[in-house]
């Protein structure tokens, strides 16, 4: 296991070509595929035995433009966007679902594990809320959480795992493990410090289709949680499927999409950074495919939608 990442020469040569990209695809978006669309069934979901109760625990924010959130978005809007983690509480477990950020995470996290081009684009505004704070908040330490699960393996769902005991086992698809730990450059977007000397846990989407998913895993066997495919923006990222409550069903999106105007307009990220950042784009778009032709009654959360995130906060 190795923590190398490309150098600056090179990241400034992708973030150049996917910059070139970007405005040919703001006149010209990429459409749905119809075919596509046609052939998505929308299979039931696990009867949930018990609930959750769920809580986002914001941590920071920054903006970005609409126009490289949603490609082919014509305005120069600013979204507001959220980091932060979710706490579930299941009457078997107390989880935490991506545990995004560390305090210091400029100089612990991103200074010594992202070259400064993709760093600019990526950082927070100062100050954020350490994960230690944030459950502090609530009244938890990290030793009241049972385990951790991430919706995909980027820095910015991961660094808060440096404020939790080593012992708390972080669970991933172990594909999505592999992809980030092995060769001698972490893919982009990753850094790999918060993950060394982890215990992990790998799961396997084992489960029946679940909605437009095509795989699933019901993680207590009750309906309550279930982990969902949505693989793209990496290649083992997954959404958390809960009964929640009050009586809903959200979907914990992580980065499968930034803001639901995508799932609405049925969008990739535009170019730049999307190039940078979606593993596959051809299957992150699929993905966006299957979360537009959802039923009613879904509440999808992206984990960098700030109006979503803050509505549970």
């Amino acid at each position: 296991m190795t923590d190398g990442r490309p150098g600056t020469l090179i990241t400034l040569a992708r973030c150049c070509a996917a910059l070139a990209a970007t405005p040919g695809k703001l006149l010209r978006p990429r459409q749905p595929d119809r075919a596509f669309l046609a052939d998505l069934t929308v299979a039931s979901i696990p009867q949930a035995r018990t609930t959750v109760r769920l809580t986002a625990l914001l941590q920071g924010r920054m903006s970005a433009p609409a126009t490289i959130v949603a490609e082919g978005v014509r305005s120069l809007r600013e979204l507001p966007m959220a980091m932060g983690a979710f706490l579930v509480e299941h009457p078997r477990a107390r989880i935490l679902v991506d545990p995004a950020l560390c305090a210091g995470v400029h100089d612990r996290v991103l200074l010594p594990g992202m070259s400064l081009p993709v760093r600019m684009l990526v950082s927070p505004d100062k100050p954020v809320l350490g994960m230690a704070d944030a459950l502090a908040a609530r009244d938890l330490t990290g030793a009241d959480i049972d385990f951790a699960l991430a919706t995909h393996l980027h820095w910015d769902h991961v660094s808060g795992l440096l404020e939790l005991p080593d012992s708390l086992e972080l669970r991933v698809p172990a594909i999505e493990y592999e992809w980030a730990m092995t060769g001698a450059y972490a893919p982009y977007g990753v850094v790999r410090a918060p993950l060394r000397e982890r215990a992990v846990g790998h799961l396997e989407l084992d489960g029946p289709p679940v909605l437009t998913f095509p795989r699933s895993h019901d993680v207590f066997g009750d309906g309550a949680v279930v982990l969902v495919d949505l693989a793209g923006h990496t290649p083992g990222s997954i959404g958390v499927l809960l009964a929640v409550d009050d009586g809903t069903r959200v979907l914990l999106a992580g980065d499968a999409i930034w803001n639901t105007l995508q799932v609405e307009l049925i969008r990739e990220k535009a170019p730049m950074p999307g190039r940078l950042f979606d593993a596959d784009r051809d299957l992150a778009f699929e993905t966006i495919q299957r979360l537009h032709a959802l039923p009613d009654g879904i509440e999808i959360i992206a984990s960098h939608d700030f109006a979503a995130v803050a509505a549970r906060a």
